[in-house]
């Protein structure tokens, strides 16, 4: 497993205030939010993006995609809306090079996003 931040977190190295975790996810706020709901989920396996994803292991998107709804009900944005966002490589505007999904919403998100 990688050094960043992410997979610090994952691992446990670091502390976050967790909004939702199990076995293959942990879910918390972002620390920069782009809207008043914005959170970042990860799973606990090294993986650098959508296209780390082993297909050996079809589950793991799924905890994903399943914690992305857990955490929009959670936060309260299940009824009202909410986007799931997942940035691939750096035109992307990934910074960090471990899978994770941003959950934002507590406002009319406008389109197209960038």
């Amino acid at each position: 497993m990688s050094d960043n931040i992410f997979a610090r977190i994952a691992r446990g190295d670091i502390t976050v205030e967790a909004i939702y975790e199990d076995d293959r996810v942990i879910a918390f706020r972002d620390i920069a939010p782009q809207a008043p709901v914005h959170a970042l989920v990860i799973p606990r396996a090294s993986v650098e993006n959508l296209l780390g994803l082993d297909p050996a292991d079809p589950a793991l998107p799924g905890a994903v995609l399943l914690a992305c709804a857990e955490v929009a009900r959670l936060l309260g944005v299940d009824q009202s809306g909410f986007r799931v966002v997942f940035n691939n490589g750096n035109d992307a505007g990934q910074t960090v090079p471990h899978l994770h999904a941003h959950v934002l919403g507590g406002r009319s998100l406008t389109w197209p996003p960038g």
